[in-house]
């Protein structure tokens, strides 16, 4: 496996990988949030959001995204963010196609978004995962990498009952 520059050539596959990717996280989060939101946030389901979400990623800032390749093939993906004012880089998409999770992929993207970080004069790295169910296996991902988790709540009130 080798990380490099994300090319326009891969934005097909990077598409189609974190729609496979994050396929399993969605009905644990459709159980787990309260309807109304679920169905505001998703209102023509999750893959429809998703894709708009990725590609506006991909295509607004490429120059922030590394891609890890097997043999040609993207297998995943990372995109680092970089908030100034706070000494401090995201990992603002982790993405790795399931058919390669748990081989050391997502493991060495959030490397390289490490050395991004501190290329860039960084203090600290971020990145923000749901509470829920469905993305139980990001959490492990992030502490296992020694991330510290801060506790945050966020409510939600629906205005329409």
């Amino acid at each position: 496996m080798t990380i490099v520059a994300y090319d326009d050539a891969y934005h097909d596959a990077l598409v189609e990988l974190s729609i496979r990717a994050w396929a399993p996280v969605f009905p644990g989060m459709r159980r787990d949030v309260p309807g109304f939101v679920y169905d505001a946030f998703y209102p023509d389901g999750w893959e429809t959001r998703q894709r708009a979400d990725i590609v506006a990623v991909l295509q607004g800032e490429p120059q922030n995204i590394d891609v890890a390749v097997v043999d040609d093939t993207p297998v995943g993906w990372v995109c680092t963010r970089f908030h100034r004012e706070d000494s401090m880089a995201e990992v603002h998409i982790l993405a790795v196609d399931p058919a390669h999770q748990r081989s050391g992929v997502a493991t060495a993207l959030m490397d390289r978004s490490y050395e991004r970080a501190r290329a860039a004069g960084m203090r600290m790295v971020m990145v923000e995962t749901g509470g829920d169910s469905g993305h139980g296996p990001a959490c492990a991902l992030y502490e296992s990498a020694g991330f510290q988790r801060w506790p945050v709540a966020r409510y939600f009130k629906d205005l329409e009952t």
